[in-house]
């Protein structure tokens, strides 16, 4: 019911084309493991497509992680990217994951602070504490 926006269409394709895999984990003391998650986004509208290791051309750091971002619902919006891992330093890059723009985005606590045109797509460079 509704539009694709509010039925949710964008994630239901994710979760068929792309499910889950469950794989058995255990911890040293053979409690259940914590819930965890390296990354959450603020806004159903924006879609984490890709996180991968950096190439080698990325600032020549191989403890950098590239992050792709696309807003699928036709919208302008804010939105939050929050993460778990241990940015040092974190900048839009393009799809050669080439640094662009002035510098690196600010890092607050709620996390990174994107904004996106309809159907925009984002790239970040996030550099890593070693």
């Amino acid at each position: 019911a509704g539009s694709f926006q509010e039925a949710g269409v964008i994630q239901q394709a994710y979760n068929l084309n792309f499910p889950l895999h469950v794989l058995p984990a255990s911890c040293a003391s053979c409690a259940p493991c914590p819930a965890w998650s390296a990354f959450s986004v603020s806004s159903p509208a924006i879609v984490l497509e890709t996180v991968k290791q950096a190439g080698a051309g990325a600032e020549d750091r191989a403890e950098a992680v590239v992050v792709r971002l696309y807003e699928a619902h036709g919208s302008t919006v804010t939105a939050w990217l929050q993460t778990s891992l241990p940015v040092q330093k974190a900048v839009l890059c393009d799809l050669l994951e080439r640094p662009v723009g002035w510098g690196s985005l600010p890092l607050e606590k709620q996390g990174l602070r994107l904004s996106f045109t309809p159907f925009r797509v984002l790239s970040l460079l996030l550099v890593l504490r070693s």
